[in-house]
């Protein structure tokens, strides 16, 4: 396969920045040269000292060349229901959710949206997403056969919910964990496909099922565990009136097993001191989603006391509740909640967080979310000056961390440039773009 050379600024994180001056964090290249072959990166350093002879060299300057951006938690089913109109979450469940996934039993209902979901990934610069399909094992099988079709590297699953939702969307414990079985069997490892098994949360699934996605884990411990945990009162309060048995609503995942390292807990919010130790103890990652909490008034995430104690966090755009597919407009919103808790979020850690962060927290940092000879050569192009009120702003920018606040604040899918999936371009070959 020919090698190609992506010219431009090149940025990749190391580690957590501590602070807008730790350099030490990242590797930053004002003229770098990314090589690739074969779907990898096979070398990263200053274009000068590049082994050109034989590539083809496509030159992004003066644009910032990243890894492309993870999304750590979305409904792919719940594309076509973002901005509707809700003053909770049990309401929003209720009035659109529930009624939009009914319609992924249709035949073709969910290729057509998958074709969608993925085109938008790709324009907000997004590589890899962990995502919730509906109950229906075709809405899995339309979601990986699309990743496929692009070899893009994404995680998913079908939910399992067998009570409190219409009858078009339960299945039963038996049924949810033989389909579950099929579809990891079907799915998982194939290609870049990797499988979550998907309790969609403790109100939607009784013991019986709650048993069965323990087996789920036990039998399939190469599987990640997606749920909801804490987003929102009244759901806190419901799942303890169905498991009142549970100390709290961290209890009742811990009670069955379902807690530890590949566990991913959308939301998060409400945690008394004894489920931040037990997500602490145990590994599992709390899920950051900023625009779905504001959007439906669930709460303000508490960054800073979970890492402080030693949670593993990171961060998402949970569409449809969220209100959009962009990483950067979920930073900003990420920013803005924890400015409101007081806790001041640097752009250094923001763009940390939406890549190799992310890629830490999916067990993944040695396949993807940074620069580095031998990982996927999944990447994006940034450009801050996409606007003309950007390229206003930019005109008096003089470091690399008010470049990413720029791009956070008033970024969005005309800021994506290009993207590079297993090395090759996906936003510029979209149809229509």
């Amino acid at each position: 396969m020919t090698r190609t050379i992506l010219r431009g600024r090149v940025l990749s994180f190391l580690r957590t920045p501590r602070a807008v001056g730790d350099v030490e964090s990242y590797l930053y290249l004002e003229d770098g040269a990314v090589s690739m072959k074969d779907g990898l990166v096979e070398a990263v350093g200053d274009f000068a000292a590049a082994e050109t002879a034989g590539a083809v060299i496509i030159d992004h300057r003066p644009n910032l060349i990243m890894p492309g951006f993870i999304d750590l938690h979305l409904h792919y089913v719940q594309s076509q229901i973002m901005a509707a109109y809700a003053g909770s979450l049990l309401e929003w469940l209720n009035t659109y959710t529930f009624i939009e996934e009914q319609k992924f039993a249709q035949q073709g209902h969910a290729d057509a949206v998958a074709v969608d979901f993925y085109d938008a990934l790709i324009r907000h610069g997004t590589t890899t997403a962990v995502a919730y399909c509906s109950s229906h094992p075709r809405s899995v099988d339309a979601f990986f056969a699309e990743a496929q079709r692009r070899n893009m590297l994404m995680i998913g699953g079908k939910v399992l919910m067998d009570r409190n939702a219409p009858e078009g969307l339960c299945d039963t414990a038996q049924s949810g964990y033989d389909d579950t079985k099929a579809l990891i069997a079907r799915w998982h490892g194939r290609g870049r496909a990797l499988y979550a098994i998907s309790p969609r949360f403790a109100i939607t699934s009784s013991p019986e099922q709650m048993e069965m996605a323990r087996t789920l884990v036990q039998e399939h411990p190469e599987c990640y565990l997606q749920t909801h945990l804490s987003e929102n009162d009244a759901e806190i309060s419901l799942s303890m009136e169905l498991y009142p048995g549970s100390p709290d609503y961290t209890g009742i995942y811990e009670d069955y097993g379902l807690l530890g390292p590949k566990t991913l807990l959308g939301h998060s919010i409400h945690l008394n001191h004894r489920e931040t130790g037990v997500l602490a103890e145990t590994g599992s990652v709390a899920v950051f989603c900023p625009t779905s909490n504001l959007f439906l008034g669930s709460g303000l995430f508490d960054r800073e006391r979970l890492t402080n104690n030693g949670v593993r966090v990171g961060i998402a755009t949970d569409i449809g509740g969220g209100t959009s597919l962009s990483m950067l407009r979920t930073l900003d919103e990420g920013y803005k909640v924890l400015q409101l808790r007081g806790q001041r979020l640097n752009p250094l850690a923001s763009f940390y967080m939406a890549t190799r962060g992310n890629a830490e927290a999916l067990g993944l940092a040695d396949t993807i979310g940074s620069i580095a000879p031998g990982r996927a050569a999944d990447l994006i192009v940034l450009d801050a000056g996409a606007t003309p009120t950007m390229r206003m702003r930019h005109a008096t920018i003089t470091t690399l961390a008010e470049e990413l606040f720029l791009l956070q604040t008033m970024g969005d899918d005309r800021s994506i440039a290009e993207v590079y999936v297993a090395g090759a371009r996906a936003k510029s070959t979209l149809v229509g773009l």
